[in-house]
């Protein structure tokens, strides 16, 4: 697994834009602590190469990461994620980022006629697999 693979992954499949899961999965990640101020991240260039989308997608999600505050963008060097976020947020302040999905998630949920006991279970299998304690 390189450094990269280690900032973002995409979903092809999803229906979300890939920008905009790069924007997520950023803005998680600064939330939990993972990634600190003054981190750099991979450049544009190598994030385009590692994840196989074309560089201005790239440079889109950036434009919205570095406007929302979450990067800081230094002439000639890598960027870093911004001086404000030098510890995670609450727990409580994460768990509201994890909405916006679980709302999608239900609705679909729904849209199959799942029961909720089931869905649940569903869910507690992949964070499993995903190595949630």
């Amino acid at each position: 697994m390189s450094d990269i693979d280690l900032f973002f992954s995409i979903n092809t499949g999803s229906t979300e834009p890939i920008y905009r899961q790069l924007v997520e999965q950023l803005r998680r990640r600064v939330a939990s602590g993972q990634l600190v101020a003054g981190q750099e991240i991979p450049s544009v260039r190598e994030l385009a190469q590692a994840l196989a989308v074309h560089p201005m997608t790239i440079s889109k999600a950036f434009g919205l990461m570095e406007a929302e505050g979450l990067l800081e963008r230094r002439r000639g060097l890598p960027m870093v994620i911004a001086a404000q976020h030098r510890r995670a947020q609450s727990s409580a302040s994460r768990v509201e980022l994890l909405r916006p999905s679980l709302e999608r998630a239900a609705a679909e949920a729904l849209q199959l006629e799942l029961p909720a006991a089931q869905v649940l279970d569903l869910f507690a299998k992949v964070l499993k697999e995903q190595g949630a304690s």
